[in-house]
């Protein structure tokens, strides 16, 4: 299956370079450019497409305005967002998790970290680029998320009842980075029962993706941030 892929950026030279890169991959291709948060939307919806790469700056409607409307429209529940960031370790990681991402990525990243993050997310999972370490990705959460650890700590419990114990201590593993062979390892089970589990974690818990569990892993207090 060809990966449908939406670029948005304000930077024409940019989308061109992403363009050539992309439809170079006999896998996937690029189906619409979008140089704003709002017509990076409308054609999401309207071109069927897997990932959108999505600027984090952008005049008018930004990347992170535009990357909440495609996770809160049910009809885009298929679409997974990288960011692109400039630099990698910036007070946008945190919003842009939050925001549905599937994860993001700094604009200096090689050509074949950008075509594996598009894969990566076009599979579902969580994208965080080789920079950013799981440590500095929990200090983000931590230090972004304190008042809404305290004002939705019992929503979070409810929602953490929900999980067996086994489904919560797949959560914190896949919080900690693990892949679903590395936690098949670790617990002595088959991958697929490693991804059944975390299926059924994101199903109760409405995670559209493995991003969104790691957010919430830490969110609830089931993972502790611990800067490495």
């Amino acid at each position: 299956m060809t990966i449908r892929v939406l670029l948005a950026d304000d930077q024409a030279l940019l989308r061109s370079a992403f363009r050539v890169l992309v439809d170079s991959e006999p896998d996937m291709e690029v189906v619409a450019e979008a140089a704003d948060g709002a017509e990076a939307v409308a054609l999401a919806r309207s071109e069927k497409a897997d990932v959108v790469l999505m600027d984090i700056r952008m005049p008018g409607t930004d990347g992170l305005a535009a990357t909440r409307m495609i996770s809160a429209d049910p009809e885009l529940d298929g679409v997974h967002v990288v960011m692109l960031t400039t630099f990698e370790v910036d007070e946008y990681v945190v919003q842009s998790l939050r925001a549905g991402a599937s994860g993001f990525l700094g604009k200096g990243a090689e050509p074949v970290e950008l075509l594996n993050a598009i894969r990566i997310a076009a599979a579902g999972e969580a994208l965080l680029s080789p920079l950013a370490t799981k440590g500095l990705i929990a200090s983000f959460l931590a230090q972004g998320g304190a008042d809404d650890q305290r004002d939705g700590s019992a929503a979070h419990a409810r929602r953490l009842a929900a999980l067996t114990v086994r489904e919560r201590e797949v959560l914190g593993l896949v919080a900690g980075g693990h892949s679903n062979d590395e936690i098949a390892e670790r617990l002595a089970v088959s991958p697929l029962t490693v991804k059944t589990h975390v299926n059924r974690a994101m199903a109760k818990l409405g995670a559209r993706d493995r991003a969104q569990l790691v957010v919430f892993a830490y969110e609830s207090g089931l993972v502790r941030p611990r800067v490495e």
